[in-house]
């Protein structure tokens, strides 16, 4: 209630539960955990070397494999995922070496 006796509206606590969510999501987006235990994150390193996008990717995906959570699967399931991944950008940048169509299967 309000000093003049009226509820107060729920913008007021959905706002909060909206702030405490972002300041969550902001976490996830700035400090992911399955980077956390480099001295450099790897954006860091890839952005301060100028990497090309594809070999950026390969770090990025390498770096956090077995790290980064993927809904239910298991922890070796999330890191051939993340594993493959890194795999994939070779498989396009040699695809790009040979002259052949980037996203075709070797």
């Amino acid at each position: 209630m309000s000093e003049c006796g009226r509820q107060m509206p729920d913008f007021f606590t959905t706002q909060s539960k909206e702030y405490k969510n972002k300041m969550s999501t902001d976490k996830i987006v700035v400090q992911p955990e399955h980077y956390q235990r480099y001295a450099v994150e790897p954006i860091t390193f890839i952005m301060q070397n100028s990497l090309p996008f594809w070999a950026g990717n390969v770090v990025k995906y390498i770096a956090r494999a077995g790290h980064k959570q993927y809904g239910d699967l298991s922890t070796t399931e999330c890191e051939k995922i993340d594993i493959r991944k890194a795999i994939r950008y070779c498989e396009m940048r040699l695809n790009e070496l040979d002259g052949r169509q980037i996203t075709d299967e070797r």
